[in-house]
């Protein structure tokens, strides 16, 4: 009895959270974010600075280029409940479109200010935050930031997120695999932002559990 008054309170909670994400479908379940593939510049030697915020590197006095945006939100389960301890990673090209990858094949300076890679882990409510920069368009690409999160000892969720109203997004090949009424879950505003020093803030719930 003990563990089935657990489970409805779990179930009642999920439904609680999905509702309150928005992104729900049918009886409050949540609408699961859809898997995107990792691409080839996930950072192959080791980053002596990972933290949350992309826009200061250790060692270097000068902030990133670009503008600077805040990303926030939460990992839930297709149940709307949320995944505490989770690790999420980002990464992105920096202002001038370089990833700071062995292969990159770019001829623009690598910013040296600009992080590129970082990680967060998310609180009792899964939450996770970030700094970083805005993202900007990539040769054959619109603006997106790279995103996995490790939950346990499974294998990562990985998928991007794109900025709303970016007109470059129509004609990405990848953002156009993703069904259409399922683009808003990949999908951020980069809103401006009221905090001093930041110009854009972003907030963006991921659901995993893709069927």
């Amino acid at each position: 009895m003990a563990q089935s008054r657990r489970q409805f309170g779990r179930t009642l909670l999920g439904l609680a959270a999905g509702l309150a994400s928005g992104g729900v479908l049918g009886l409050g379940v949540p609408a699961a974010t859809p898997r995107q593939p990792a691409g080839p510049f996930y950072p192959d030697v080791p980053i002596l600075d990972d933290d949350n915020d992309l826009t200061r590197v250790a060692g270097q006095t000068a902030q990133a280029l670009g503008a600077v945006s805040d990303l926030e939100g939460r990992i839930l389960d297709r149940n709307g409940v949320p995944i505490a301890d989770a690790r999420v990673e980002i990464w992105q090209c920096d202002a001038n479109g370089r990833y700071r990858h062995s292969r990159d094949p770019g001829e623009a300076r690598l910013d040296p200010g600009f992080q590129g890679f970082g990680h967060n882990m998310t609180d009792s409510g899964g939450r996770y935050r970030f700094r970083t920069i805005r993202p900007v368009p990539y040769p054959g690409r619109t603006p997106h930031i790279h995103v996995a999160v490790f939950v346990d000892d499974g294998a990562p969720f990985v998928t991007q997120l794109y900025v709303a109203g970016e007109p470059r997004n129509d004609a990405d090949f990848l953002y156009r695999r993703i069904p259409v009424e399922r683009r808003e879950r990949v999908t951020a505003e980069f809103a401006e932002s009221a905090t001093p020093g930041v110009a854009y803030s972003a907030r963006w719930d991921m659901v995993l559990g893709e069927v």
